[in-house]
């Protein structure tokens, strides 16, 4: 292991210069085996027995000296001392011919980046020996009497390095818990099972794995942080980031500022996920010339307090080997009181590192007193408005470049930055999994924003695929106006809120609330449908089950959660039967009676604040709060369908595939029988049903027999008198097997 280069050649690589120190190790150690005593080890030399002079011996010792040593420590004696600093001097001119070479010499980058003193330099190496070679394990083993000791322990690395025992002494601290060798696990302590608490100057010493890697010029993650933890090579400046002038301009500045810093700074980015934030912090890195660490926030969360506190200073050594900045995602997730133990471990961590940190989050957070020493910045993420979204939207077409079709999805779909861009991708996959030579169409586009769009609101409520239309439905015309009033309201509202500058007139009530009030079955829900379809929105039905409980505060939690994920699902909200949720407040007469208000005024304040559409269906609307009603930008009336109307549900309620008789007298069912549209509905569907089973064709048979079912099944009493001049039908055996 003789280093064999030149005085002043550099080192080709860090893996040579390692090798290079390890001479030194290895000149240390024969030195000290030179001065054994025979005798002594020789009695001893397997652990396994003591024997009375050799007690004798060690009685007569000088304190702290180890027991192969009988002349003074090695780096007393000046002959030693001179050929060390031979030895010395050569690898430093190497070291210095490397550094002017731009070779990256990792020891010294270790050095460095972790404040080791000489002495802990030294402890490194003695203790990386055995890692390289392992013919070390046994010298130490011979050094140590104990065959079964093949690292070095703390009491032979001081023993070897330092020139007296009162510097022996000095140096025991430099592998305390809180000295850099031991804090940042650059050393593992290893001690044999069983033997319990021993001194610390018995304890064994390992270079930690991920540490002789990087000396040996790897860059693999650590394992133990491989399945929550990223690394990034950032490729995006400032420029590229679509943002306003003035906050790009900003966010520049302050990464130009890292440069000089030189104490902790926490940047708290603010934002729903797909804003930019990751973004933002590549490009801090880019100016900055370093990587991005990016850390699962949610996922770490998942372990141990004791292995949670060990993973944050194994994330905090990462980004130093990797010459990266940390990003926490989702940092936000440690901010309950619950997890207050674990953010205060990050925290301390951060603190005591000079360096720029990214936090993320959805929430506002100020950091506690505590942590006044750190530089904290919180910086606010808003959604892109509709301007932005329509210039994000013509950067992500790529050469589908139609300003109209950018406008509509801007309009129609509140995306942000990234979901914009991964829509655009995903539109893409779309059209070529439909045909590799085909476009991508303007279908493929909004299927690619709702599946873009917040999903975790089906967990919450029933999504409803929309599937009606405009020539679905019948109603009065007056009611039809109102309901593409509604639709025009969400197609123009960026241009009237944005453009025309009524955001600036309104500090809540953006969004668009509908009340549709009507008997069951007079097309309220057909109406939410039409209105999804027509606008390309996701349509969810809010299950009352779900929401409201007998428990104080938990119906408010529920509809905290629906609201807050409705934010960002570019859909419909639909309230069925809403006067359950949505009802009268009452006079207080027990606590019961002020709770149930509470959560009516919650609901209101929600409604304020909430800028998306929601639509309430009730068929009592005498039963809803009056300050409900006066919050709506529309109400509907849905009336019970009139004979003139009946008979035009009765003739659009059949699928023009139907086989249907040339006899069926819809007009006769229209004036003899008062029902809704959605009793139609059911009458029509199970006519088929019948006449699917008898032959095929749907015949004035299986219409009346249907009839019958429907008006048994409403409780009514039916005499065959109701059916005129086909009440014999009503008895007919045909059916009868």
């Amino acid at each position: 292991m003789i280093n064999s280069n030149r005085p002043g050649t550099p080192f080709s690589s860090s893996r040579q210069h390692i090798l290079a120190e390890l001479t030194i190790v290895n000149w240390l150690i024969a030195a000290a085996i030179k001065q054994e005593s025979t005798e002594q080890v020789a009695e001893s030399s397997q652990g396994v027995y003591i024997s009375k002079a050799e007690v004798e011996t060690l009685l007569t010792q000088p304190l702290n000296y180890p027991w192969w040593v009988n002349a003074p420590p090695l780096l007393a004696q000046p002959e030693i001392v001179n050929s060390l600093e031979n030895l010395t001097e050569v690898l430093l001119l190497q070291r210095e011919a490397s550094h002017e070479q731009g070779v990256v010499l990792r020891l010294d980058a270790l050095v460095i980046r972790f404040s080791l003193s000489p002495i802990d330099r030294a402890a490194l190496l003695i203790a990386l020996a055995p890692d390289l070679d392992l013919r070390f394990e046994r010298l130490y083993a011979y050094l140590q009497d104990d065959i079964t000791r093949q690292r070095p322990c703390v009491d032979l690395i001081l023993t070897l390095i330092c020139p007296s025992t009162e510097e022996k002494l000095i140096q025991r601290q430099r592998f305390t818990a809180q000295a850099p060798l031991r804090y940042h696990n650059l050393l593992q302590f290893v001690t044999n099972k069983g033997q319990g608490d021993i001194p610390l100057l018995s304890q064994s010493v390992r270079v930690d794995e991920r540490i002789v890697d990087f000396l040996l010029d790897g860059d693999i993650i650590d394992e133990r942080l491989a399945s929550f933890v990223t690394v990034f090579e950032p490729d995006i400046q400032f420029d590229a980031l679509f943002y306003p002038d003035t906050f790009k301009q900003r966010l520049e500045l302050l990464a130009q500022q890292q440069v000089t810093r030189e104490t902790a700074t926490l940047l708290y980015l603010v934002g729903e996920s797909g804003v930019g934030k990751q973004a933002t912090a590549c490009a801090f890195c880019n100016e900055l010339g370093l990587k991005l660490l990016v850390v699962d926030s949610s996922a770490l969360l998942q372990l141990p307090l004791a292995d949670f506190s060990r993973s944050v200073r194994l994330i905090e050594r990462e980004s130093w080997l990797q010459h990266a900045l940390v990003f926490w995602r989702d940092f936000d997730s440690l901010l309950s009181d619950e997890q207050q133990l674990q953010r205060d471990t990050v925290l301390t961590t951060l603190t005591r590192h000079p360096r720029l940190t990214f936090l993320t989050g959805t929430t506002a957070w100020e950091t506690d007193e505590q942590y006044a020493q750190i530089n904290f910045t919180r910086i606010d993420f808003p959604r892109p408005n509709h301007a932005e979204r329509v210039q994000l939207w013509v950067q992500s077409l790529n050469g589908h470049n139609d300003a109209a079709l950018a406008t509509a999805l801007a309009h129609r779909f509140r995306l942000n930055g990234g979901q914009i861009k991964a829509a655009a991708t995903t539109a893409a996959n779309l059209a070529h999994w439909r045909d590799p030579d085909d476009h991508v169409t303007d279908a493929d586009l909004v299927t690619a924003c709702r599946l873009h769009s917040n999903r975790k609101l089906a967990t919450l409520a029933q999504q409803i695929k929309p599937h009606y239309t405009w020539d679905d439905i019948v109603l009065p015309a007056d009611r039809l106006d109102q309901l593409r009033e509604i639709q025009d309201s969400v197609v123009f509202r960026a241009q009237v809120y944005e453009t025309w500058g009524f955001d600036r007139k309104l500090a809540m009530g953006k969004g668009i609330n509908a009340l549709f009030a009507g008997p069951s079955g007079t097309g309220k829900t057909m109406a939410a449908d039409i209105l999804a379809h027509e606008l390309g929105l996701d349509l969810y039905k809010i299950d009352l089950s779900t929401v409201v409980s007998k428990y104080i505060g938990e119906t408010e939690k529920n509809l905290a959660r629906i609201f807050a994920e409705a934010e960002t699902s570019n859909a419909i909200l639909f309230f069925d039967e809403a006067d359950a949720l949505f009802g009268k407040r009452s006079e207080v007469r027990d606590a019961h009676d002020r709770y149930a208000n509470i959560e009516i005024s919650y609901l209101l304040q929600k409604m304020e604040e909430y800028d998306g559409v929601v639509i309430l269906a009730t068929n009592l609307r005498q039963n809803m709060d009056d300050a409900f009603v006066r919050r709506m930008h529309f109400t509907v009336e849905f009336p019970f369908p009139t004979e003139n109307y009946r008979r035009h549900i009765w003739y659009k309620i059949w699928p023009e595939e139907t086989p249907r008789s040339a006899d069926l007298d819809l007009t006769f069912m229209a004036r003899r029988f008062e029902i809704s549209g959605g009793n139609i509905r059911n009458v029509a569907l199970a006519a088929a049903f019948l006449a699917a089973a008898d032959g095929g064709t749907v015949n004035m048979t299986h219409l009346i027999r249907a009839m019958k079912r429907e008006l048994q099944k409403m409780g009514k009493v039916i005499l065959d008198e109701e059916f005129g001049i086909y009440a014999h039908l009503t008895v007919n055996d045909q059916y009868r097997r």
